[in-house]
């Protein structure tokens, strides 16, 4: 796995979900509002504790996530 120093996995912080250095906020939070169209600017105007590093990161962790690994399986005869 990847070095993701900025995302945390915590059982005591939102039941163990991927979150942003230990705090309440969830990658999959972070995730929605760039789907919706939210600028890094805009994100950390609404959640100031949060860096555009943060958000970056998240980005990169939902890319790793979402690599497709191919394993071919013999055909049956």
């Amino acid at each position: 796995m990847p070095q993701f120093e900025r995302i945390t996995f915590d059982p005591n912080v939102m039941g163990g979900r991927a979150s942003i250095r230990g705090m309440r906020i969830t990658v999959s939070l972070v995730l929605n509002l760039v789907a919706n169209g939210m600028t890094v600017a805009e994100i950390i105007e609404a959640y100031p504790y949060l860096e555009s590093e943060d958000i970056q990161q998240t980005l990169r962790y939902a890319a790793w996530l979402a690599e497709e690994t191919i394993h071919p399986v013999a055909a049956l005869a």
